[in-house]
This record gives structure tokens, C-alpha cells and sequence, in this order.
């Protein structure tokens, strides 16, 4: 599996900790320093069954300075997958990716019904 995070991210050290805990193998990757591509994001949209919004990180100051709460509807998927692969901090994170699922953010309960 591979996780996909920011190492400064509250949220993300929660998730690793909890991966860590639970003796979960995984390839760690530090989204700022290696930002997901227009190809993984849009396999990772698919496999995953969530609305594409869920895949934006609503709460980061990037998505804010660039007005994204009003622009993202009038904009394609294929626009905003775009968009999300020019910069990591404009994804949700962490995100964990394993064979045939797509984990995206924290939720302590979802990961453990999964893994």
C-alpha cells in the first residue's frame, strides 16, 4: 500500500501513528515533494466511488486563495484533476492506496473496517 501524506499535518501523523500501531506495511510519501499525477488522480477518483470534491483539501489555505469553493462547479472533472495535480497541498490527505481501494483523509473507524 502506499501513503500518501504531509509529514507536518496533524492529521497524517494521527494516520501513520494508527498504520504504525496496527503493524500495517506501507510505502510512505510526502505529497509536497512528490504531488500525485493527472494519471494516479484519475485512476484514484475511479476506484475510489467518491464525488471528485472529496479529493480537495477544502480546510488548506491554498484552496482558499484561489477562490475554489465558488470555481469548482463550473470546472470539468478532467479541469479540476488537473488542477489537484499541480500542487499536493490542494489534495485531502492522508490518502492510502492499496489494490483495489482508495482511503482518502482520517477516519479511524473507515480504515479499520478496511484493513
Amino acid at each position: 500500500m502506499e501513503f500518501i501524506c504531509y509529514p507536518k499535518c496533524t492529521t497524517c501523523q494521527k494516520a501513520k501513528k494508527w498504520l504504525d500501531d496496527n503493524d500495517i506495511e506501507y510505502k510512505l510519501r510526502d505529497i509536497k515533494e512528490d504531488n500525485p499525477t493527472f494519471e494516479e488522480l484519475s485512476k484514484w477518483y475511479k476506484m475510489s466511488g467518491l464525488p471528485l470534491k472529496k479529493f480537495f483539501n477544502t480546510s488548506g489555505l491554498l484552496y482558499k486563495s484561489m477562490g475554489l469553493k465558488d470555481k469548482l462547479s463550473a470546472m470539468s472533472e478532467e479541469e479540476q484533476l488537473r488542477l489537484l495535480a499541480t500542487d499536493g497541498m490542494l489534495v485531502k490527505r492522508p490518502l492510502l492506496i492499496g489494490k483495489d481501494f482508495v482511503l482518502v483523509g482520517f477516519k479511524e473507524k473507515e480504515w479499520s473496517e478496511k484493513l
